[in-house]
């Protein structure tokens, strides 16, 4: 096989027992024609309201090597290079597993309530430097992601790092089943999706099913001060874990926090690895950013990797997209502002943390204030009200000088905020911006946030790319 190839013609048709319609090679895998590159494979899915068979055209235009289909479309161009297979979904777990199978790399899976993307993209981040890294790319978790992430592998790759979401029982068991990870870790046990859960406990089952693919000698990583810790870690000796980690402050942890020195740009930490002393810098703050990485460095340990040199590289760490990353905008009178843009998504526990790193935030002037734009929670189930209620007392606490909020959940907590706090209240994302555009001046720093469905994007987007309008004369 060509160095540059990720699939041949032969190699795919025998992944999925398909047949070859031509003599191709693809350098990636794709289910999106609208993001399709030169030379991918692209699979043709059906869901709810599409059905990808209708785009194969586009994404062949577009420069795809091949087509895997499990019917033929009209209209295609003379010469189309096909894979043909009995359905689609299938032959894409089937791809994924064949690349799992030729490939070496010890499989690193992590899931959890909150904090399982960040902790991705920190092992992605720091095992990339020391090996070929192959990781989910975005949010990437699902049963369409999962199965995409493995058949993208590179048979070459040293490390993988693969996350994996759930929102119901039994999803997360059979992606585990394909990645077969050497090592599982799961961040946090919390009242997220609870709609679709009697209990927390069922989140915490759920949370488990990532050890059900366990290879044989699999470790398990799991937070040590969450009261679901012995409930999980009974569940991963059950699936054959042959070692369990504890990270967290717990003084039995095996990869403990000791100290750590909060800042508004990153943090300074000391901790003890499984038994080595390291200190360390994260380009990222927040104590969550913290605890993660110390989940982080247990893996990169029983993986084989480099221990001092995953601490160093956690020194360029920064948020990614929609989860903390930092913007610094130009405003009126030739200021800025600073916005955390924390819009992917929501829960409890992740408001809490944002408020945190909003309050160690610096105002760039004497009159900048600290202000949260929130947005509702989605799926925390019947208790949901008090839920967003709940979190004014934490604003309160951490010193947040105004809040701008917006959808029916988050009226509760905007009313129960003190008058002083109140900055405006709007039954969605898009009427928030104007009233919040009006308010802002120079030296403030705005953190946004709230689940994605609450499309708190928009708030960002704007910020970013409007122009500054003139303040208001009773404005703040």
């Amino acid at each position: 096989m060509e160095a540059f190839a990720l699939w041949t013609s032969a190699e795919a048709a025998h992944a999925t027992q398909g047949t070859s319609d031509g003599f191709w090679t693809a350098s990636g895998v794709s289910i999106d024609s609208r993001s399709v590159a030169f030379g991918d494979l692209f699979v043709a899915l059906r869901g709810p309201n599409f059905d990808g068979h209708v785009f194969v055209a586009d994404a062949l235009a577009k420069g795809a090597a091949a087509a895997m289909v499990d019917r033929v479309p009209e209209t295609l161009p003379p010469g189309a290079n096909l894979l043909i297979v009995k359905d689609t979904f299938q032959a894409l777990y089937d791809l994924a597993a064949a690349a799992r199978q030729r490939c070496g790399a010890k499989v690193i899976a992590v899931t959890g309530s909150v904090g399982k993307t960040s902790t991705k993209e920190m092992l992605r981040h720091v095992l990339s430097e020391q090996g070929a890294t192959h990781a989910t790319t975005g949010n990437l978790n699902n049963h369409w992601g999962v199965p995409l992430t493995l058949a993208r592998m590179p048979v070459d790759s040293r490390f993988a790092v693969i996350e994996m979401g759930m929102n119901h029982p039994g999803e997360i068991e059979p992606l585990s089943k394909l990645a077969r990870p050497h090592i599982g870790v799961i961040t946090a046990i919390e009242a997220v999706h609870l709609e679709n859960f009697k209990s927390i406990d069922g989140i915490a089952d759920a949370k488990a099913e990532i050890f059900a693919g366990f290879e044989p000698g699999g470790t398990a990583i799991l937070n040590r001060d969450n009261p679901h810790f012995e409930r999980v870690a009974a569940a991963a000796r059950a699936a054959g874990a042959a070692e369990i980690i504890g990270f967290g402050e717990h003084p039995e942890a095996q990869a403990r926090l000791v100290k750590y020195a909060p800042h508004s740009a990153c943090s300074c930490v000391a901790a003890e690895i499984l038994g080595h002393p390291l200190t360390f810098k994260i380009g990222a703050p927040g104590r969550h950013w913290v605890l993660n990485a110390l989940a982080v460095l247990a893996a990169v340990q029983r993986a084989g990797g480099d221990l001092a040199e995953a601490g160093l590289a956690l020194a360029s760490i920064t948020a990614p997209k929609g989860r903390g990353e930092r913007h610094t905008v130009e405003w009126r009178d030739g200021g800025s502002i600073d916005v955390i843009d924390d819009s992917y998504n929501a829960s409890p526990p992740s408001m809490r943390a944002a408020f945190s790193v909003l309050a160690m935030a610096k105002p760039s002037t004497p009159r900048g204030r600290r202000i949260a734009v929130l947005g509702d929670m989605l799926e925390l189930g019947p208790d949901e009200q008090a839920a967003h209620n709940g979190l004014a007392e934490d604003l309160v606490r951490e010193g947040i000088d105004l809040v701008f909020a917006c959808g029916p959940l988050m009226r509760g907590l905007y009313e129960a905020l003190p008058a002083q706090k109140r900055g405006h209240h709007a039954p969605n994302s898009i009427e928030l911006i104007q009233p919040l555009r009006r308010a802002i001046r120079s030296g403030d720093v705005l953190l946004v946030k709230g689940s994605l469905g609450s499309r708190m994007g928009k708030i960002v987007e704007d910020l970013l790319t409007a122009p500054p309008q003139p303040r208001a004369a009773n404005g703040w």
